[in-house]
């Protein structure tokens, strides 16, 4: 919808403190009142405290997962083994994270989104544990696969690959439960500002985890280093136990199948034209994006010519840290009233930053790059989370998420099978720039093409009272 954006009462307030000497308190204040009304409502900080932990975990396995696969090999077969070791690496995930994403929805509209995510999380814990076994066994046989002449997987990488297919599971089914919950705990105007608060403390707690990581990476056995996400998939089991709000499952009506509940999620975003192309744009983003960054440690291995693990922590800790920011920065430009421009115009500079990396080879030049394109996905998920937590009812919000997802995500693994067979054929640098220039395309297809996203808006305060309808396929019973 398009809005008429009015000048907010807190800019106005600026302006009156604008070079006096009280000017730094002022925003400081307003800034810490902005979130203090956050930490007032019950149990807001013991959910946030568990998302950061939990949305951080899987992201750190992945960094030692790639890590251990890409120097796997001797350095004489690297350059032709890993990139397909890491392509079987997303697509040992592909079909079990389909499916699970299809139902994710589902479960989280159907049962107590609290009692659920604990026992998400738990599992997630054991498949951590499960790893930390495979490495420390490290059954080194070499099993023949199909490749290059010569081309084998470790006995101990094809033992990681179905665990790693476990953490990502959990993770999927994790996320529907956990976002479709924070409306329960805060009103809608305050959704930009929770959103962000809680995926910048995610993204920090990713960052010093990666950093402990690559330590560890570089002076121990790769087993040690799975004690960090060990440690905050329990740290999450407990803090989960804390929260006490009402996540009860929606009343929606007589139960049905679940199949048929799954359903119904993307019944309702083919009916909301400006949600189902956000969806369809993250579907060519997110695959794109994919080629290029499961190569990021022979980015950084054979394009930057570093091989130690800190090096690796680092680039990704920088991508991470560029995340926090775009997640705390977002809320603070009033978004909301055009909400899929700024989805469209922070797609292209994604592109951009991408090509910059194909273009340096220094680590000092690529360090800053990496924070700025991490920016671009912290800014876009907090707009995106927002306006389907504003805009869809409570009993749909689940299966909208769950169906957003599946569109979102589906092509990722194939975008990291795809990024190996194409590093192969193109060298890192092709890969890295085919990506990035194609991204860039896809913001300008966008915005010439994609109207529904382009009025894509909402407006705070007229949404604590009013909820769109949902279609009527879509309503139980």
């Amino acid at each position: 919808m398009r809005t008429r954006r009015r000048a907010p009462p807190l800019r106005r307030a600026r302006k009156v403190y604008r070079g006096g000497a009280g000017s730094g308190r002022a925003r400081r204040g307003a800034l810490l009142t902005r979130y203090a009304e956050l930490f007032a409502r019950r149990s807001f900080a013991s959910f946030l405290a568990a998302g950061a932990l939990q949305f951080a975990a899987p992201s750190t396995v992945l960094v030692i997962l790639i890590y251990a696969v890409t120097f796997a090999y001797p350095a004489a077969d690297r350059a032709a083994y890993a990139p397909l070791a890491l392509a079987f690496l997303g697509l040992s995930s592909t079909i079990p994270t389909l499916v699970t994403a299809f139902f994710s929805g589902a479960l989280a509209d159907r049962y107590d989104r609290a009692e659920l995510m604990r026992v998400i999380n738990l599992v997630a814990l054991l498949a951590t544990a499960a790893a930390v076994a495979d490495f420390v066994a490290h059954p080194s046989a070499r099993v023949a696969a199909p490749g290059p002449a010569g081309f084998y997987l470790p006995e101990w990488l094809i033992l990681t690959y179905p665990i790693w297919a476990i953490v990502v599971i959990s993770s999927t089914l994790f996320r529907p439960a956990y976002n479709s919950s924070l409306p329960r705990l805060v009103e809608t105007r305050l959704l930009g500002r929770a959103n962000g608060l809680i995926y910048a403390t995610a993204a920090l707690a990713s960052v010093a985890a990666t950093l402990v990581v690559g330590g560890l990476l570089t002076v121990l056995p790769t087993a040690y280093a799975f004690g960090i996400p060990f440690l905050l998939f329990f740290a999450t089991q407990a803090i989960l136990i804390t929260v006490d709000a009402d996540l009860a499952a929606p009343k929606g009506g007589r139960r049905r199948a679940v199949w048929t509940e799954a359903k119904d999620g993307f019944v309702y975003l083919g009916r909301r034209r400006e949600l189902l192309e956000i969806t369809v744009a993250a579907l060519l983003v997110n695959f794109l994006a994919a080629v290029a960054l499961v190569e990021l440690g022979l980015y950084v291995g054979l394009w930057l010519g570093l091989s130690a693990g800190i090096w690796y922590g680092a680039i990704v800790a920088a991508s991470t840290l560029g995340v926090a920011a775009g997640f705390l920065l977002i809320p603070r430009v009033r978004f909301e009233p055009h909400a899929g421009r700024w989805v469209i115009l922070l797609t292209s500079l994604m592109g951009v930053a991408l090509l910059a990396l194909g273009i340096v080879r220094s680590i000092w030049l690529a360090l800053p790059i990496m924070f700025v394109y991490g920016m671009m996905p912290g800014m876009i998920q907090t707009v995106v989370l927002s306006t389907i937590q504003a805009t869809v009812p409570d009993a749909m919000m689940g299966r909208v998420f769950s169906a957003d997802e599946v569109g979102s995500y589906a092509l990722v693994p194939v975008g990291q099978s795809a990024g190996g067979l194409l590093t192969l054929a193109v060298g890192v640098q092709g890969t890295y720039l085919s990506a990035g220039g194609a991204i860039c395309l896809a913001g300008i297809v966008m915005a010439s093409t994609f109207g529904a996203l382009r009025r894509l808006g909402f407006r705070p305060h007229e949404a604590e009272t009013a909820e769109p309808a949902e279609p009527e396929s879509a309503v139980p019973g």
